[in-house]
């Protein structure tokens, strides 16, 4: 059973950067694709960047272009989301997700995160 830890959330001031890692154990992260995604307070879940597990990016936000990219290391089983510029309006539990090869947009059936909080706020 495929199992993903979110982690480098945290406190940032505008301008400024982090980087998320998304975790995984139980499988290998090879055949899946990896899809970031946020909810802030009081809104839906909105899809932000994608990598499919042949590498290809998909950009599901306008307002991360860019600021935000996606990477992966498949030997570390291991994907990220660097973060850069950040504005309050990034402000958000960050998730991410797990579904087999292709990006897709939000499945809440896929294999998700527990998610990790970021703050932009000066």
């Amino acid at each position: 059973q495929l199992q993903l830890v979110e982690s480098g959330g945290g406190l940032v001031q505008p301008g400024g950067s982090l980087r998320l890692s998304c975790a995984a154990s139980g499988d290998t992260l090879d055949y899946y694709a990896i899809g970031w995604f946020r909810q802030a307070p009081g809104k839906g879940r909105e899809g932000v960047l994608c990598i499919s597990s042949s590498g290809g990016v998909t950009n599901y936000a306008d307002s991360v272009k860019g600021r935000f990219t996606i990477s992966r290391d498949n030997a570390k089983n291991t994907v990220y989301l660097q973060m850069n510029s950040l504005k309050p309006e990034d402000t958000a539990v960050y998730y991410c997700a797990a579904r087999l090869y292709y990006c897709s947009g939000y499945d809440p059936n896929d294999y998700w995160g527990q998610g990790t909080q970021v703050t932009v706020s000066s």
